[in-house]
């Protein structure tokens, strides 16, 4: 603008006149602009690898050999007219400049819009299948590769339905590890029995294996949490928030197997102060960083003494004696900490001393994305045991949408790996990034980035790495890709002739999508029990099941794919063909409406598809659940294999009916109290005695939180069970 208002020398018959140093200047900008311009459309070339045009994702036929096409002739048409500009320089005329834009302008409209939209109108669409299989096959590939499911291995499981009592002893870690509790009925129980306290919380329950006492066993564990809203009204003031309820305390873990006399599960931790039922060692159990940790601050090593847990009608107080937070060793540091959460009580409390520490960002999600924003992480933290302590593994993605072909995900790219690892400390909340995966392109450009913050994942200790486990969310995310990107062949894809599903469950009345479950388990072609993640897929419109796929947790193992394929002219059951057996069966439908209609509702869990050998069992739980209660029970466990459905009240007696062949088999019900209580005990059992006092303390534990709740009727119900269960107790020797 500058130029043209002051280096106009004149203006007749509407032509400009330049004095020769403006004439210079647009020159040489306008040469600089279409530079950049056939820069840009050189760029745009390679841009046409993320095409969204057609049935996939990538250049098809029309982004080759039309928009490509165009692209180039554009970048040529571009350079020759900055040649034109350069030109005019020592030139009056104009005429080259103007007729070389009409040419760049005219090509940009044909080879940008007409002429790709005739290509794939009349030239694409009526030989899609011959012109795009090339490309699809691109598709394929990359879209495999981008989600690492290129190294997926396949291999076929052939159906015997052979199943016997031997089979059983030879899959017995299998057997013995079944998950027959879920993880919602068993959070609302964690909660309802050892919550203890009303400001204690279990926000979620976590899957995991440990050695315990010499035996590999799958547990459910989850993290006594303490929250501050849940404090009564009254005594949530500063120092009680800031000073005083500062941390959780301890966890609870119970097999996934097991259950008591009553439907409780059998906890092998438990309790205020921690009650340790194995040899698996916990000295702190203190939890200052977790997933309900949202306090903008807590204020450490206080004069008041923190609050650590309950010890009957006193508290037990502690002082933290961790490197967590930052410490307040001067009055600056404690007047910009004032200032910057504005509470003048931070500068001027007598409680804080030189040694206290001020704590933020102390819940575990928020605080790994304050270190690396850059990184996509699981949703799913889980709690593992580790030296004595408690720590958080949490899995983190690197990702990009930037991969040349494969299909994106939504909120997410086309491009995921689960190259990082990140442990943290409880107590002290010191996070490590540790890089697993050094074929990962990302995470190593990162490690050398930031070598301060990533380390390499040889430096894990192995009792932490074995408590690894393949992440969910990816898991979930190349499931549903497979059930696509299984179909290598390009015309089958384009077909979609093989399509298959993820199947669908009746879970707690309600028909949803199967979720993926962790099992401990004997892998087919293998000899050794793993922990596995795993999920059976069906063919589209149909209910039969066709395969599934397992990921490997174990060791050298980590991160491996499995797809098991069943044969194509055998029928396979799928889960909601065995939920319609179920459901269609007089005697167990019969039985779970006499339960429903007692004031009690039933919560049929989620389906187990267990590959056994070269067999499948299907197990199912059943919860019982009062209305006035959040107290879920599991009262019963459904077994079917083939044509026959059993349903008992442990695993045990219901496989030990259906390999003896004696279909379905349900105990008789004639009362409410027959379902609660188990008359047939040997009073010279010590066994049936210890049971009895199990039971016992259960009903006592129940008629507390009944009371808290204020439900009179279900505290009357207890109270009524104890007695019968003293007086049991009573008559034995």
């Amino acid at each position: 603008i500058y130029t043209i208002s002051s280096g106009v020398k004149s203006f007749n018959d509407f032509k400009f006149k330049f004095l020769n140093s403006g004439k210079v200047h647009i020159t040489i900008l306008v040469i600089i602009f279409l530079l950049l311009k056939a820069w840009d459309y050189r760029l745009s070339m390679y841009n046409l690898l993320y095409s969204p045009r057609g049935i996939f994702f990538g250049a098809g036929y029309t982004d080759i050999h039309a928009n490509l096409l165009g692209l180039k002739i554009l970048f040529f048409v571009v350079i020759v007219l900055a040649i034109f500009v350069m030109i005019n320089l020592f030139r009056k005329s104009y005429s080259y400049i103007l007729s070389g834009l009409a040419v760049w302008l005219l090509i940009s409209l044909i080879f940008t819009s007409i002429y790709p939209g005739l290509i794939q109108k009349y030239r694409v669409e009526p030989n899609e299948i011959v012109l795009e299989s090339e490309y699809i096959s691109y598709n394929i590939e990359m879209t495999l590769k981008a989600y690492g499911l290129d190294k997926i291995v396949d291999k076929e499981f052939e159906i015997k339905n052979d199943l016997n009592g031997d089979i059983l002893k030879e899959y017995s870690g299998t057997i013995e590890n079944v998950r027959l509790w879920d993880t919602k009925p068993l959070l609302s129980t964690y909660n309802q029995l050892q919550g203890l306290r009303p400001y204690y919380s279990f926000v979620d329950v976590d899957v995991d294996r440990y050695l315990i006492n010499g035996k590999y066993q799958q547990v459910m564990l989850s993290a006594r949490e303490l929250d501050q809203r849940l404090l009564n009204p009254q005594a949530q003031n500063w120092i009680n928030q800031k000073l005083k309820y500062t941390h959780g305390y301890g966890i609870v873990m119970s097999p996934v197997n097991k259950a008591t006399t009553n439907g409780l599960p059998e906890f092998l931790l438990k309790d205020i102060p921690t009650k340790n039922f194995t040899d698996v060692y916990l000295e702190n159990s203190s939890i200052y960083y977790g997933e309900r940790t949202n306090e903008d601050y807590v204020l450490v090593n206080n004069r008041s003494g923190e609050f650590h847990y309950p010890l009957g009608s006193e508290n037990e107080y502690t002082d933290y004696d961790g490197k967590g937070g930052v410490q307040l060793s001067n009055f600056l540091r404690n007047a910009l900490y004032a200032v910057h959460f504005g509470n003048l009580k931070i500068l001027l409390s007598n409680d804080i001393k030189n040694e206290s520490r001020i704590m933020y960002y102390r819940n575990i999600s928020q605080r790994v994305r304050k270190v690396a924003p850059y990184l996509r992480y699981d949703n799913d933290p889980y709690l593992v045991i580790f030296e004595g302590r408690l720590f958080w593994i949490q899995d983190a993605y690197t990702t990009t949408d930037r991969f040349p072909y494969s299909k994106p995900t939504a909120n997410l790219g086309n491009y995921i790996r689960n190259s990082i690892k990140v442990v943290i400390d409880a107590y002290n909340g010191t996070m490590d990034f540790y890089v697993i995966d050094k074929n990962d392109p990302l995470a190593q450009t990162y490690m050398k980035i930031f070598p301060d913050v990533f380390k390499d994942g040889d430096l894990i200790p192995h009792e932490l790495s074995e408590h690894f486990r393949y992440p969910e969310d990816l898991f979930k995310i190349q499931a549903e890709l497979y059930t696509t990107y299984h179909m290598k062949d390009p015309v089958v894809f384009y077909n979609r002739e093989d399509q298959w599903n993820i199947p669908q469950e009746n879970y707690g009345g309600s028909i949803v999508q199967m979720e993926p479950y962790y099992v401990n388990m004997v892998l087919p072609g293998y000899d050794e029990t793993e922990f596995v993640l795993m999920l059976p897929f069906t063919p589209a419109n149909k209910n039969n099941m066709i395969s599934w796929i397992a990921g490997r947790s174990d060791d050298e193992h980590y991160g491996e794919l499995i797809v098991y394929n069943f044969p194509k002219d055998q029928l396979v059951y799928g889960p909601m063909q065995i939920e319609s057996r179920i459901e269609q069966n007089a005697e167990i439908s019969q039985l779970l409406t006499l339960w429903g209609q007692r004031g009690s509702r039933v919560i049929r869990g989620d389906l187990l598809v267990l590959p056994i050998g070269n067999s499948i069992l299907y197990i199912e739980p059943v919860y019982l659940q009062a209305e006035t209660s959040e107290l879920p029970e599991l009262k019963r466990v459904v077994v079917a294999y083939q044509d026959k459905i059993v349903m008992e009240e442990n695993l045990e007696e219901a496989l030990r009916i259906l390999i003896n062949g004696e279909g379905v088999k349900i105990r008789p019900e004639s009362s409410e109290e027959e379902i609660e209580t188990d008359d047939k005990i040997d009073m010279n059992n010590k066994q049936d005695f210890q049971e009895l006092l199990s039971r016992a303390l259960e009903k006592y534990l129940s008629a507390q939180e009944n009371i808290k709740a204020g439900n009179w009727a279900g505290f009357g119900e207890d109270l009524n069970e104890l007695g019968d269960i003293l007086t049991k107790l009573n008559e034995m020797e």
